[in-house]
Formats: C-alpha cells, structure tokens, sequence
C-alpha cells in the first residue's frame, strides 16, 4: 500500500513475553562476519518490494553472491506476533520490516541482532533523531530506517484567506485560529483531537520532549505521564472542553465528509497526508497547503513522527553481515530509495534520498506547493528523538479507551493519561519487566 496507508497504520506492536528478558541481555549478538554465497529471506509489507529487490539481485547481489527472496506480509501486530512466533521456533526470516514502535519489543525477545559494525558508513545518511530509533538509545544497532512520518500543519489555504486567518507557528496561536474561526463561522471546526490513531498523539508528545519509555540499567522507565506529555493532553483537553475544535474520530466517513467540505479546514498530520486527503477529501485538490508544526515556543524548531519502518536482521540468520550490507544498500543507495519511492510510494529516511529526482515534484494534490518536498525535507531534520518500550500496544490500546471516552465525553484529559501510564506499567509488571519507579 502506498506511504498514505501504511505509514499511518497504527503503529502498535504485540508484547509477547517469549520469555521476557532483561534489557540488558538482548540482542548482543553481533552480526557475524561469514562470507561466500548466501540466500536470505525478506518479510516485508511494502509493495513493489519485489521490484526493488530484484534490482540488488541483478546488481549488487549477483556481485557478492547475495540473492533476496521476499516474502509478503501483513503489517502491525500480526507481523509483529508472526516474527517472534517464528523466533521461538529458530526459523526467524533473515531480515524483517519493522516499525520502529516494534523494535523494542524484538530487541526485548532476542528476536533481532545488533548490526553497528556493518551499519557505521549508513549512519551519515540519516538525520540523528531518525536513526535513534533505531539504537533504543544504546550503542548497539537493530536496524537500518527506511521510511519516516514527519509531522506538518495542513491547512486550507483557500478558506485561511477566506476568513482572514493567519497560519500559527505556536501552539497558543494555534488555540487563537481555531478560537477566531468558531467567531467568524460557528459551523467550521480548525480541526478535530482523534483518539482512534494513537500515533498522532505520540507525534505530538515526542514533539513536547516526552520519553514514554527509557531504561534504567536493566530495568524499564515508563514516563507517559510526564510533564511534556501532560502538558499535550492539557492543550488538546482545553480546546475540546470549550468546543473551540471537534471531538469526532479521523478516518470515519463522517471526517471525510468534513474535510471534503470545508467542515474542518486543518489537519495535523505527517509527510503521507497527500495520498490520505486525495482519498478523504478528493473535491479539495489544490485548495491545501503545508507548514511546519506549531511549536511550543518562538525559539524552538522541531517535529514529532508519526509512522516509518525499518529494515532489522534476525538473529536467527545464518548469515548476519551479508543481510545488513542488503539492509544497508536497501535504504541508502540512490538507486534502491529511488525504486522505493517509485514502486512503493515511501518518503524515505534517508536525507538525501529526500531531495532526489523522485521528490522533485510535489505530490499531485498538492500541485500548488511546488516546494512540498523542499520544505518536507527541512522539515525531517528536526524531527525530535522517540523513545519506545516492549508493550506500546498496550499503551496505545489504553489511550483509544481512555482518550477515546475522554475526547467524546469533553471530559479530563489529564485523567485519561494516568490510566494510560498505569495500564502500560502494570502490563509490564505483569510480564517480569523490571520496573523502576
């Protein structure tokens, strides 16, 4: 599916405790340094992976006697549980497609090997917040990035005019526009707080500095309830108490509907947000415009993620160093990434990927801004360090519930986050994490 689809799938992962081991003692194992010829296998969602692949076996593969075999998957959770299933058993594919949200969780089950040896010329090609993910913070590496979701502000550029509004580059601006269109046109909304895509709420807190999950020695730190992300849940619970935005679910018909018609005339969303509108709204082509996310104060410049995935290699591969320099060639060749964002419609990880000949138009929707991708790519570089823990399914479960409720009863939003926190630590208790408190 293309990177509208995929990228905002939400990006939950299953915490199943194969035998839940410390932090401390996963994923040690280095790639190993067998050479020769090697078959590897490749689980992966992306469509037209194929294609891609079959660029690296007539190329750079048939060279070093590497053939790549993909293998279609589904994505999310089932990927996920199918991964560590095949783990326990020692018959892991070579190399898998994670999300980045999933890492921990395999990295947690001894499912995915630490490749830093072979990664440390891929390194360069990435902007530091993205290939953080990949790390857990730690000198080891459990992948290569492939595809990231910058976060933006997109707005109708037609009824900003309109209605005399003026994009905000702050938050407190941003409450001030969507204050001043319910003055001017009671019947319009700025936008919406949707609890059904726990990812954007992330996006968001990731932005606001939050570390949901970190690690003290070989023990798990859940920090959902901090200060960042209460100070997020503050902004987004204020504005729906006052009805200064809308409270309705995104992706429903009834949203469609709304962006289609000028209803909600904003939405804060990631790079994919073209292929969603041209899907949610198709009668408002050429009417939007994107900007850079608010920011909570004049002197910063940062953005949140929200979706992206990663290329890891097993630790059940017999040959670990042949499939990260696939892994590696995968995500940063110029001719791969190229093929990627042609076959498979994915804005890539990779910075200078993001200013080649395949982003030199700006998506079809957007054929107004002809600098969508100039700007999307300045954008990236700022995108603000994540920090994911073994159970963000359950998390992100508790949120559509207590969120969800919260959001549809204007009820407190600050709540609804210590459930969260509490539903996230007692899962991992519940597992034989180790807790600090």
């Amino acid at each position: 599916m293309p990177i509208a689809k995929h990228s905002r799938l939400v990006a939950t992962t299953i915490a199943v405790a194969l035998g839940a081991t410390s932090l401390a003692a996963c994923g040690s194992e280095k790639a190993d340094a067998q050479s020769g010829p090697a078959s590897l296998t490749y689980w992966t969602w992306t469509p037209g992976m194929d294609k891609v692949v079959d660029l690296w076996n007539k190329g750079p593969g048939k060279k070093q006697q590497i053939t790549v075999t993909v293998k279609k998957q589904a994505s999310g959770d089932t990927l996920v549980t199918k991964i560590l299933t095949a783990h326990k058993a020692k018959k892991a594919p070579d190399l898998v497609q994670a999300e980045y949200q999933a890492l921990p969780t395999l990295v947690s089950n001894d499912a995915l090997a630490d490749i830093a040896g072979e990664s440390k010329e891929a390194k360069k090609k990435f902007a530091a917040g993205v290939w953080q993910q990949t790390t857990l913070g730690t000198d080891s590496v459990y992948a290569i990035p492939q595809d990231i979701g910058p976060m933006m502000f997109y707005y109708r550029e037609d009824l900003f005019k309109k209605y005399g509004l003026t994009v905000p580059t702050t938050w407190e601006q941003f409450a001030e526009t969507a204050r001043a269109l319910k003055n001017k046109a009671p019947d319009k909304d700025l936008t919406t707080f949707s609890a059904n895509d726990s990812g954007l709420f992330a996006g968001l807190a990731q932005q606001a500095g939050a570390k949901w999950w970190t690690t003290s020695g070989d023990k798990w730190k859940v920090g959902i309830d901090d200060a960042a992300t209460q100070k997020v849940a503050d902004f987004w619970g204020g504005l729906v108490k006052e009805g200064a935005i809308d409270n309705q679910p995104m992706y429903t018909p009834s949203w469609n509907k709304a962006l289609d018609t000028g209803k909600q005339i904003a939405w804060v969303s990631a790079v994919w947000a073209p292929g969603t509108l041209t899907t949610a709204a198709p009668d408002t082509k050429g009417k939007w415009a994107m900007a850079p996310l608010p920011q909570w104060s004049n002197s910063e410049d940062v953005t949140g993620s929200w979706g992206g995935s990663s290329t890891a290699v097993t630790t059940d591969s017999k040959n670990k160093a042949a499939a990260a320099k696939f892994a590696a060639w995968l995500n940063t060749d110029p001719e791969a990434v190229a093929a990627l964002a042609k076959e498979s419609g994915i804005y890539p990880a990779s910075t200078s990927a993001q200013l080649s000949d395949a982003f030199m138009q700006p998506p079809a929707f957007f054929s107004n801004q002809p600098d969508f991708y100039t700007k999307a790519s300045v954008i990236a570089k700022t995108t603000a360090p994540s920090a994911w823990g073994p159970n963000v399914n359950v998390a992100y479960t508790s949120f559509k519930d207590a969120f969800g409720a919260a959001a549809k009863n204007k009820s407190d939003f600050t709540a609804a986050l210590k459930t969260m926190q509490d539903d996230t630590v007692a899962d991992l208790k519940k597992q034989g994490f180790g807790v600090a408190q």
